[in-house]
C-alpha cells in the first residue's frame, strides 16, 4: 500500500463528504437513516479499528510510534488468529453501527468487508487485496456520508395544510 493510495481513498472519501455537503438532495430522504450516538460511536471504533490494521501491515513504523503498540502490530502481522480477531471485530464493530441503514448498502458494505478479508488470509494478490481495501472504504463512505443522518440531526415537523 502506498501512500498514493491512502490519499486516493482519503480524496474519495472527502469527495462524498463535500458532495453531501453541497448537493441539497443529499442525502436522499426516502433512504436516509438516523444513526444514534451509539452507531456512531461503533462506527467510528470500528472504522479506527480497521485503519489500525491496514496500518500496523503497511506502514508499521506508523503505528509503532504509539508507545505499547508493538505487541498488536506483532499480533496483526502474524496473519495468524489474533490478526484475524483484530479484523474481524472491528469490521462487525462498522457494520453493527450501520445496521440501521438501507439494506442494500449494508449487503455491499458486508460483501466487501468479508472480501477484504478473505484476499488477506487466502493468499491473494496484493493488487487484488487492496481493490477490496479500496472498495470497502468507499462502500463505508458512501453509507455514512450519502445515506445516514447523525445522531445531532432532527427531522423537522412536517406542516399540514389546514381547509
Amino acid at each position: 500500500m502506498s501512500t498514493l493510495f491512502v490519499l486516493t481513498l482519503t480524496g474519495v472519501a472527502f469527495t462524498l463528504l463535500v458532495l453531501r455537503l453541497v448537493v441539497p438532495g443529499l442525502p436522499v430522504k426516502r433512504f436516509t437513516r438516523r444513526l444514534t450516538p451509539l452507531d456512531l460511536g461503533l462506527t467510528v471504533v470500528g472504522v479506527l479499528g480497521l485503519i489500525l490494521h491496514c496500518a500496523s501491515m503497511f506502514f508499521r513504523p506508523v503505528v509503532a510510534a504509539i508507545p505499547g503498540s508493538g505487541g498488536v502490530i506483532s499480533q496483526i502481522n502474524s496473519m495468524g488468529t489474533a490478526s484475524m480477531i483484530w479484523y474481524t471485530v472491528p469490521a462487525l464493530l462498522v457494520l453493527v453501527g450501520l445496521r440501521r441503514q438501507h439494506w442494500v448498502a449494508l449487503i455491499f458494505l458486508a460483501g466487501s468487508l468479508l472480501a477484504v478479508g478473505i484476499t488477506m488470509y487466502n493468499g491473494t494478490a496484493l493488487s487484488t487485496h487492496l481493490d477490496t481495501i479500496f472498495t470497502a472504504g468507499v462502500m463505508i463512505a458512501a453509507t455514512v456520508f450519502l445515506l445516514s443522518a447523525p445522531p445531532w440531526h432532527r427531522e423537522p415537523t412536517p406542516v399540514i395544510a389546514s381547509n
